[in-house]
Formats: structure tokens, C-alpha cells, sequence
């Protein structure tokens, strides 16, 4: 990949870069003030709160003495506790030694195994929550589909016969009954794949038979960051009214044009705005996940399909949205664990691990489709994140866990000698993991 190709033509490298940034701070703040607020309330004194490494930029001291920095390489933090002889909360057995009791219990290192265990895993858990309510708070924003479904808006169409309008309840279509929105797709599904189907629908109180075009149209409702369709110029709103020359109906059409292309380029024909022009791209190999954990390749070109229509909705109570990010915050865990075993075990390939560059290229993508794409990317990579710091690897969260857990059972922490040993592993395991990710955005996956 020439690294000109890291450009993406939707705002610039800045552009890219500064969404990085952004994302990668919101993660490392809310992680880190886990570790910072959790610590303090078990009794333990931070000396230093960083957002980032090297220089720093700003500064300023509590009324606790804790000095609160902006540094000037946004690349991580660090919570440095009382006690710590660094920012990777090394033990400075010296300067703890000469400490009277009271002020040894304000110590990481002093105070007792739960306040450890407390702190250390504070960071993750706080990831967790960050994105819980992050989905939460989207899906109160956007709210769900009021049943009986009924019309909100009408996306402009290519050459449909159209006589649905706003406010209409959609009670049946074709001669059948519409159910929920739960199990609209489902529905959906076993209707004909027609430019036309007939509804029944309640307007002004009354109940009318009127035509309509088919509920999943060839529509672009979304476009995936990194994919065949963004870099052709899809966007979201288009219309594929062709695919090779063939008349496509359905969303369905497309998926299974894409499916059946074996990699090979797709000619279409793109409506957006009342203009049809031509485009031409080539699906791409993907690894997609399965309701059973399993993975399955297909070709894709990135697109998501959505209703010719916006239904009205109304908003969740606080509960149930809690309840679907709970859901959905799990199953990124799921779909994380179930990945990693399927890379380690050689069914699916590597190049589904991203690296900074893959990232940052994926948050400036997510921040160019608007405030709520880049938002819900944000909680995406902050589960990530909180999964990845579970890990049992000496130097993240999981591996001084497993060190807490190991004390419980031997009523001892491990010596200073193997724990610099493993520290040292473990180091040398992130680094090498970081070059293999760097090495697979630059070179091996572009």
C-alpha cells in the first residue's frame, strides 16, 4: 500500500488523523478515570493523571494534590499512584519503605488486595460502562419504530409508482398482515421481489388499498468505513437500479449479485438526485460473522440496505435502551472473542486484525457519515478496548488481575524478580503484536 493510499479522499489525512485522536482520548480518559476514581475511593492517592505521553502541554493540581496533565503524544495515558516509580506502576520499594502505615495504605502497593483488585480492574469496567451508555443513549436519541408501523418520511425513489404518503399505518401488504418491527424483515422476506406490491394502509381513518414499491429497495442507507462502495463514491441515499446490465428490484438482488460475482468487478447503474450515472467496483473478500460464533467468507462491497421509508417513532424508557446496550455491548465481546480464536486457530485471516493506521483510517471514515456513526465508533472500539485490557498479559489490566488473583490463593504476590520477568514478556508480546498489526495495514492487507 503506497502510504498516499492512507489519504482517504473524504477530508484529508488531518481530517483522519484528528478523529483518531479524538476517539483513541474519550477511550483513554474514561479507562484511565476508572483506575483514578475507583482508586480513591478505596483509599489510594493518585500522583498524576495523563492524557498522553512525552512533553507536557498543560497542567494543573487538585485540591488533593493530584497533578492532572495533557501531554503532547496522544497515544495512551496513565494513572501514577502513590508509590509507583513510573507511569507503568513499577513498585519504588525505597521510597514506600520509608513511609510511616497510614501514609503506606495510600500506597498502590500497600493497601489491601481488594483495593488492588478494585483499581486495576476499574479501567476496563469503565470501557464497558462508557459504551453501554453510549448505545443506550443512541438508541434513545434515534428511538425505535412505533408499531402499527407507520410512515414518516418517504425517500425520492427512481421511477416508482408511488402512492403511499406520510401518516400512513401500513396494516397489510400484499393481502397479508404486517406484523411488528421486530419481525418486519422476516416478513419482508417472503414477499415477491416486485417494483410493486399492493398495501393496505390506514389513512384519515380510513382503510385503503394503494401500491407501493417493495419494503427492502436497492437503496444505500449506509456505507462501510474501508470498503469497495466508499472507495467508488457510493453514498448513502443512492439507488443501484442496475447490476451487469440486469434490472434489480430488491436490496436482496444486490446481496446476491455481490455473493454470486466471485470477486469479479460489478458493473452498475447508480440513481442519486434524479441523475443516473455508471460505477464500477469489485466486492471484497470478508470474513462475516454467524448467529453460532462461526465465521463465513463471502464477497461484499460494504453497503447496508434500509426501508424506502422512515417510520415514526417513538423513544425507549431508560430500562429497555440500558437493556439493548447491555446487548449489544455483549455481543461485540461475543463476535471479539469468537474472531481471535477463529485467527489463532488459521480459519479466518489475520488481515481482520487492524492496527493504529487501520484504525485511525476506520474513525475518520465512521466521522465523515456524521455525528452518530462516529459516536456509536467510538463505544464500538471502547469495548475493544476494555476486552483487550482483560487479557491475561503481564503490563495490561488482566495480567496484574492474574497477580492479585494469585496472592489470594498463595497469601503472597509474586516476587519482584518474576515480575519483572513477566512484565518484560509481556511487553515484548504487546510490541510484537502492534508491528504484526502495523504490518498488516501497510503492507500485507491494504
Amino acid at each position: 500500500m503506497e502510504i498516499l493510499g492512507l489519504i482517504p479522499t473524504f477530508g484529508g489525512f488531518a481530517y483522519t488523523v484528528g478523529a483518531f485522536v479524538i476517539a483513541l482520548s474519550v477511550i483513554v480518559a474514561v479507562h484511565e478515570y476508572g483506575h483514578y476514581i475507583v482508586g480513591r475511593w478505596c483509599g489510594i492517592h493518585a500522583e498524576v493523571f495523563s492524557l498522553g505521553f512525552g512533553p507536557r502541554l498543560f497542567t494543573w493540581r487538585d485540591k488533593r494534590g493530584t497533578l492532572w496533565q495533557i501531554a503532547a503524544l496522544p497515544l495512551g495515558g496513565y494513572v501514577k499512584f502513590l508509590g509507583d516509580a513510573d507511569a507503568a506502576s513499577s513498585v519504588d520499594g525505597s521510597a514506600i519503605a520509608r513511609m510511616d502505615p497510614k501514609m503506606q495504605r495510600r500506597t498502590m502497593h500497600a493497601a489491601p488486595l481488594w483495593a488492588r483488585a478494585c483499581t486495576v480492574a476499574a479501567g476496563p469496567i469503565f470501557n464497558f460502562a462508557l459504551s453501554i451508555m453510549v448505545f443506550a443513549l443512541v438508541v434513545m436519541w434515534q428511538g425505535r419504530a412505533q408499531e402499527p408501523l407507520t410512515i414518516s418520511d418517504i425517500t425520492p425513489m427512481p421511477e416508482s409508482v408511488q402512492e403511499l404518503e406520510p401518516g400512513d399505518r401500513i396494516l397489510e401488504i400484499h393481502n397479508r398482515t404486517v406484523p411488528g418491527f421486530d419481525g418486519f424483515s422476516a416478513f419482508v422476506d417472503e414477499l415477491p421481489r416486485s417494483p410493486e406490491l399492493d398495501y393496505t394502509v390506514l389513512r384519515d381513518g380510513q382503510e385503503i388499498d394503494v401500491i407501493g414499491p417493495y419494503p427492502y429497495p436497492p437503496l444505500v442507507s449506509g456505507v462501510s468505513p474501508q470498503s469497495a462502495a466508499m472507495d467508488a463514491g457510493l453514498e448513502q441515499g443512492d439507488f443501484i437500479t442496475q447490476v451487469n446490465g440486469t434490472r434489480i428490484s430488491s436490496f436482496e438482488d444486490l446481496r446476491s449479485a455481490v455473493m454470486v460475482s466471485g470477486g469479479a468487478p460489478l458493473d452498475l447503474e447508480v440513481w442519486r438526485n434524479g441523475e443516473t450515472f455508471p460505477m464500477t467496483l469489485t466486492p471484497r473478500s470478508a470474513d462475516v460473522p454467524l448467529p453460532d460464533g462461526g465465521f463465513e467468507q463471502r464477497y461484499l462491497i460494504g453497503v447496508t440496505g434500509g426501508l424506502f421509508f422512515s417510520p415514526v417513532t417513538e423513544m425507549p424508557g431508560p430500562f429497555a435502551a440500558l437493556a439493548i446496550g447491555v446487548e449489544q455491548t455483549g455481543y461485540i465481546v461475543r463476535q471479539s472473542l469468537s474472531g481471535l480464536y477463529h485467527m489463532i486457530t488459521g480459519a479466518i485471516s489475520t488481515c481482520n486484525l487492524s492496527g493504529p493506521v487501520g484504525i485511525a483510517e476506520t474513525s475518520g471514515a465512521a466521522a465523515s457519515q456524521g455525528l452518530a456513526s462516529f459516536v456509536w465508533f467510538i463505544a464500538v472500539l471502547s469495548t475493544a478496548v476494555g476486552l483487550m485490557n482483560l487479557f491475561p498479559v503481564p503490563v495490561l489490566d488482566g495480567g496484574h488481575l492474574v497477580f492479585h488473583a494469585y496472592e489470594a490463593v498463595t497469601g503472597k504476590p509474586p516476587s519482584d524478580k518474576a515480575l519483572q520477568v513477566l512484565m518484560a514478556g509481556g511487553l515484548a508480546a504487546i510490541i510484537m503484536l502492534m508491528v504484526f498489526a502495523v504490518t498488516n495495514d501497510l503492507f500485507l492487507c491494504p
